[in-house]
């Protein structure tokens, strides 16, 4: 494992699970074997409702708490419920959050970071961050709020690299963690010749070398799997180094083509979408 270390000092591990559109059973399961595979960085979300599976996960693993590097993210409609982070807490089974988010950029997102920030004083976070925050609002949070966020989370890979977004972290010493770091899994860029050359030359698949690409390029990875042995094979890039000219090769890649852009009416639905009861 490679780590980022963030602005705060903590050290993060570059590459986790994700459990995005999976079931409470289905990360309960895909957690416990992460965890038994090695991998210490587990990223979930109020709005993907399993965080309790999550939690369960993490028990049934063994692995101890403290060595685990824990995500979740508050959801719009909780920024301003004052209880949200102890529930957040209770259904992970947790006493503190290593990186806690806020999910979208909703018009209430200032109040909901004002009280991670309290959370962050009082240890039950250790590490604040934005998720899918246009370039502006991230400006803002930086220049206003008392403690400046640790990571950001985005779209990222080879078709869209977030170049301009990376200049601003560069200045901040913020990370930047990926989601879609496999564009989706479209075939189309997953089938790209360039990483099909370099699979061949390295002894990997197309998506081992693209994952490789991100932690080189210091993004952080939550691909997302529920089969142990594509769980395992996400991992095993830590025994091998792209060279500057493989990096420029990929590079060439980029499109500046997204798969998801958010909207407002979008945004506006995000802050009244109710959760679900996390069984």
């Amino acid at each position: 494992m490679e780590y980022y270390k963030l602005n705060n000092g903590i050290r993060m591990p570059m590459a986790g699970i994700g459990v995005f559109m999976m079931s409470p059973a289905e990360a309960e399961a895909a957690v416990e074997s992460a965890l038994k595979s090695g991998v210490r960085l587990i990223d979930t979300a109020n709005g993907y409702m399993n965080e309790s599976g999550t939690g369960r996960g993490i028990k049934k693993s063994g692995v101890a708490r403290e060595d685990i590097f824990l995500v979740t993210k508050l959801w719009p409609t909780v920024y301003e419920k004052e209880t949200a982070i102890e529930e957040t807490l209770a259904r992970l089974g947790t006493d503190y959050i290593d990186l806690l988010f806020l999910h979208q950029p909703t018009d209430n997102w200032r109040a909901g970071y004002r009280a991670i920030e309290k959370a962050y004083k009082e240890g039950k976070v250790k590490a604040i961050g934005l998720s899918n925050f246009p370039d502006e609002l991230l400006k803002e949070a930086i220049d206003t709020m008392e403690i400046r966020p640790q990571v950001v989370q985005v779209e990222a890979h080879p078709y869209f690299p977030q170049t301009e977004l990376k200049k601003i972290l560069a200045e901040t010493g913020m990370a930047l963690m990926a989601w879609y770091p496999l564009g989706h899994g479209d075939k189309a860029l997953i089938q790209q010749p360039v990483f099909s050359e370099l699979a061949a030359r390295y002894g990997k698949s197309n998506a081992q070398i693209i994952l490789r690409w991100h932690i080189q390029n210091g993004n952080i990875v939550i691909p997302g799997s529920k089969n142990p042995a594509h769980i395992r094979d996400n991992f095993d890039i830590f025994d091998f180094a792209l060279s500057d000219e493989d990096m420029a090769a990929i590079a060439k890649v980029d499109k500046g083509m997204r798969y998801y852009t958010a909207t407002p009416e979008a945004i506006a639905a995000y802050a009244r979408m109710e959760l679900q009861p996390d069984l």
